[in-house]
């Protein structure tokens, strides 16, 4: 479903390579959590599925077309969370999940908009309220209704769970397994190592633009994890 071939980015043509000759597979039902220090090509890497860059050379591939190639194609089928998700703060949380899901071709219902929303995990008594007042953790589950709404086979997470209390924190992971679960390719960049641990089927760790370590996390214990991302970025 996501796939990169020899992705490779400069920023400028005698710069150090962003990200340099990354290759993965991310399949449907896989959480693959890519970790690494800032400035180590997660962001790039995830910007490069979005077409939001350019590859210098190399490919991104989602459900089998070329990002580059088919810029708007690609989209459809992709969901993306920043760390900060940008939605409209004078919109309820309803109104924003109605017009984000109309910008991709749907058009639904208040009940089936609501339904959207709870399956997120968001209480009944926000849906209607503007988004402004709602907690960082609230704004995260409108956009993965959004993503519910689009039904998206891949998910793009840069840092989501950045900021969140412990509590948000375990709610988000949940809702990425049921997303996983129902069969979304997911790729997540993050510095929380026992949050990777926890919810991802894989992990890759990155360091200076090159992927220099990809693991299932079934086969080691979050200490185990966090040694190797130690010695491996140190």
């Amino acid at each position: 479903m996501l796939q990169a071939i020899d992705l490779t980015k400069r920023y400028a043509p005698d710069a150090p390579a962003a990200l340099d000759h990354l290759n993965l597979k991310v399949e449907p039902g896989e959480i693959f959590c890519l970790l690494g220090q800032n400035g180590a090509g997660k962001t790039t890497t995830i910007n490069l599925f979005l077409g939001f860059l350019s590859p210098t050379s190399g490919q991104a591939i989602i459900n089998g077309l070329n990002v580059t190639e088919n810029p708007l194609a690609t989209k459809q089928f992709l969901a993306y969370l920043p760390e900060t998700v940008m939605l409209y703060p004078n919109l309820t949380g309803l109104e924003n999940l109605r017009f984000f899901s109309s910008l991709a071709g749907f058009r639904f219902g208040d009940q089936e908009l609501e339904q959207y929303l709870l399956q997120a995990g968001l209480q009944a008594d926000a849906h209607r309220r503007r988004l402004g007042a709602y907690s960082k953790g609230m704004r995260q589950k409108v956009g993965i209704a959004i993503a519910l709404a689009k039904r998206a086979k891949v998910l793009l997470l840069d840092e989501p769970t950045s900021g969140l209390d412990p509590k948000a924190a375990n709610e988000f992971s949940d809702l990425l397994r049921t997303l996983s679960a129902n069969g979304a390719a997911i790729l997540m960049a993050t510095h929380d190592i026992f949050r990777a641990k926890e919810v991802g089927t894989h992990i890759g760790i990155m360091r200076q633009g090159q992927l220099v370590e990809t693991m299932p996390t079934s086969e080691l214990t979050a200490n185990e994890l966090e040694a190797i991302y130690l010695q491996t970025v140190c």
